[in-house]
C-alpha cells in the first residue's frame, strides 16, 4: 500500500529503469477486512487498467531528467493475459504515448 508517487520523488534521482506495470486495488474488501484478510485485495494490471496516475508519474520522470524508456509488463493482468497478452502491450503502449 505504498504510494508510488511519493516513493518516486524521493528516489528519482537513483532511477535508471522503470516497468510499466500497474495495480488495481480492491479497495471494499480492504476497508471490510484490511490487508491480511486472506484474500487477494490487488490485481496486477497493465498501465491505464489499475489505479496509478501514469500521467503525473511521467511528468516527474521528465522534469527529473529521465530519458530512458518504461518497459511494459504483462503476465500477470488477469484480462489480458494468454491469447490477449499482446492486445493489453497494445493497449498499455497506447496509453503511456497519451500520457506524454
Amino acid at each position: 500500500m505504498i504510494e508510488p508517487i511519493l516513493q518516486l520523488k524521493d528516489w528519482l534521482p537513483k532511477v535508471f529503469h522503470v516497468h510499466g506495470k500497474d495495480a488495481q486495488i480492491d479497495k471494499k474488501s480492504i476497508d471490510k477486512y484490511g490487508i491480511w484478510f486472506g484474500q487477494h485485495y490487488c490485481e496486477h494490471r497493465f498501465p491505464g487498467k489499475g489505479d496509478t496516475d501514469w500521467r503525473e508519474i511521467i511528468q516527474i520522470l521528465q522534469e527529473g531528467g529521465y530519458q530512458g524508456d518504461i518497459t511494459i509488463e504483462g503476465y500477470h493482468d488477469p484480462i489480458y493475459c494468454g491469447n490477449r497478452e499482446q492486445e493489453g502491450q497494445r493497449l498499455a503502449l497506447e496509453y503511456l504515448r497519451g500520457c506524454m
